[in-house]
């Protein structure tokens, strides 16, 4: 991604080479006032928080990326990550999402879709000025309440 930006000097030059700077993408957006650049990871947080927003979905991402939240949510101070099941392609002027999500079991799933789909745009495009080109939208499992409450706990011990 080119940037018309000058390259930083002093303490700040030493700040942004850091391997997770250096590998981050953003993007740049120009005015005659000056730049303005957005992280990748900044498009995908606000797509992930705009997507628990609309009722019916339960959670974002796959079977793999669930199972590690939730051994995340035992781990005292940790948090769940609002960017779980978002993928973003962010270009100079616009942006791609790829969302992975749960729903809730008798939920129109596309109503459901159209309804992030329009949340996850306007929440984008307003707050970082980025078009969105488009937002494909996965559904991975459909949850049940009280599925899960329905295994017996194993113990060790009787």
């Amino acid at each position: 991604m080119t940037s018309t930006q000058s390259p930083p000097t002093g303490s700040k030059a030493a700040a942004d080479t850091s391997p997770a700077t250096a590998a981050q993408h953003v993007s740049t957006l120009a005015s005659t006032q000056g730049t303005t650049t957005v992280a990748d990871s900044v498009v995908q947080k606000i797509a992930g928080l705009a997507t628990r927003e609309i009722n019916g979905v339960y959670d974002l991402g796959g079977g793999a990326s669930r199972a590690f939240s939730a051994i995340r949510e035992r781990i005292p101070g940790a948090t769940a990550s609002a960017s779980q099941g978002v993928a973003v392609e962010v270009g100079e002027t616009q942006a791609a999402v790829d969302l992975e999500i749960l729903v809730e079991y008798g939920v129109s799933i596309a109503d459901l879709a159209r309804a992030v789909r329009r949340n996850v745009i306007t929440a984008i495009e307003r707050m970082t000025g980025l078009q969105v080109v488009e937002v494909n939208i996965h559904v991975n499992d459909v949850h049940i309440p009280g599925a899960e409450d329905t295994a017996p706990e194993q113990t060790r011990v009787l």
